[in-house]
C-alpha cells in the first residue's frame, strides 16, 4: 500500500462528500500494531446517492471494481443481498492501474451502526486538509471477531495486548 495513494483515495471521497470510515489493517495500525497492511479497507454510508458518489470519485482517480458492477447496482440492497449469498461477497475490491500497491475494498454492508460509529470515530488528518475516521477500537475488535479469520484473531490479541486487555495468551 501506497501512502500517496491512501491519501488520494481520502481526498476523492472527501471532496464527493463520502461519509466513509477507514477499518482493516490500517485501522489495526492506527491504534497501535504496527502490522503490514496490502489494501484499503472502507465502510461507506450505503444510500444511493452516497454510492454514486464514491464511485465516481474512486472513477476521478483511476478505480473501477474489479468485477464488472456498476454503482447503481451497488446501490441496490436486494443486489448486495444476492451477492453476499450466493456469491460470499463481502466486500467489492476496487483496482487503479496509476494505485496498483493501493487496492481498496469497499463493504458489501454496514458492519454497525453507521451513524453512532461515524461519530465515536477517531478523526486523523491524513494529509493537509483531508481528514478521516478510523473506526473506534471497541468496533474494529467486534468487527475483527465476526470476520473470525487467523489474521483478525490475532490482531485482536495484539490490540487487546498493546491496550491492556486480555487477550487468548492469557488463556495459555
Amino acid at each position: 500500500m501506497k501512502k500517496a495513494s491512501f491519501d488520494a483515495i481520502c481526498k476523492a471521497l472527501q471532496e464527493a462528500h463520502v461519509p466513509f470510515l477507514v477499518v482493516g489493517g490500517i485501522a489495526v495500525i492506527h491504534h497501535g500494531y504496527g502490522r503490514l497492511t496490502r489494501d484499503v479497507d472502507l465502510v461507506i454510508r450505503l444510500e444511493r446517492g452516497v454510492i454514486q458518489r464514491a464511485f465516481a470519485a474512486f472513477e476521478s482517480i483511476g478505480y473501477r471494481p474489479s468485477v464488472p458492477i456498476s454503482a447503481n447496482e451497488f446501490a441496490d440492497p436486494a443486489c448486495r443481498e444476492r451477492w453476499k449469498r450466493e456469491k460470499g461477497m463481502k466486500v467489492l475490491k476496487f483496482w487503479s492501474d496509476q494505485h496498483r500497491e493501493t487496492p481498496v475494498d469497499v463493504f458489501v454492508d454496514e458492519p454497525f451502526d453507521f451513524q453512532k460509529s461515524i461519530e465515536e470515530a477517531d478523526t486523523q488528518e491524513t494529509s493537509p486538509g483531508v481528514e478521516v475516521r478510523i473506526v473506534s477500537l471497541e468496533t474494529l475488535l467486534s468487527m475483527k471477531a465476526a470476520a473470525g479469520r487467523p489474521q483478525d484473531l490475532a490482531d485482536i490479541d495484539e490490540l487487546n495486548l498493546l491496550h491492556g486487555n486480555a487477550s487468548s495468551y492469557d488463556l495459555e
